[in-house]
């Protein structure tokens, strides 16, 4: 089995990478000059040291779903189930009620998932403007972040649950033959009998 697009896109995480290392080695580099020029004035603007950090942390979290993506989990759940049982509804042989009561699910869930990112978008900015402030308090941060990942793990059990109930729409026969053809598309991880 053949895996075209993957070298372009090892190649450009490399790049990505490089000019990542590049910005941080180019702005050290930078700072450490300038402390050196004037040793009485600060090297870096005090709102810039913070942009910095901000920076710093959104491309940590940036790089944990990259690497999150490429390991599998989050590659397997985000798939588009329902999408696929629909655009499979000959194959599986789905009656009118069945096509109606799959479409009901995605949409009820998509319309969800649309609140609930754009709640967990304004919980964000709450969060950045309370690092903003000279003195953060820690103890509102905190119920933001949590208040953040509550609502990224109650779409998951969301999204788990509206799986499960499109399961249940299908008979027990389109179940296995959904699920068998749908492990034989999926791309296999390369190993030494596969290599890549």
């Amino acid at each position: 089995m053949k895996f075209g697009p993957v070298k372009p896109i090892i190649f450009g995480v490399k790049k990505i990478l490089t000019a990542v290392v590049l910005v941080f080695a180019l702005g050290w580099v930078v700072s450490v000059r300038a402390a050196d020029a004037d040793k009485s004035r600060p090297s870096i603007p005090d709102e810039v040291g913070e942009t910095w950090e901000y920076f710093q942390h959104m491309l940590q979290d940036w790089g944990d779903r990259f690497r999150d993506r490429l390991s599998g989990r989050e590659a397997a759940e985000s798939r588009p189930v329902i999408s696929e049982m629909l655009s499979r509804r000959d194959e599986l042989g789905l009656s009118q009620d069945q096509v109606k009561r799959l479409e009901q699910l995605r949409d009820n869930f998509q319309r969800q998932t649309i609140r609930s990112n754009a709640d967990a978008r304004i919980v964000e900015l709450d969060i950045a403007a309370l690092l903003t402030s000279p003195a953060v308090d820690l103890t509102k941060v905190e119920a933001k972040v949590r208040e953040a990942e509550k609502l990224r793990a109650d779409l998951r059990i969301a999204r788990i649950k509206t799986l499960e109930q499109a399961k249940g729409v299908l008979t027990a026969e389109q179940r296995k033959k959904f699920y068998e053809t749908a492990e034989s598309r999926a791309p296999q991880a390369p190993t030494a009998q596969n290599p890549p």
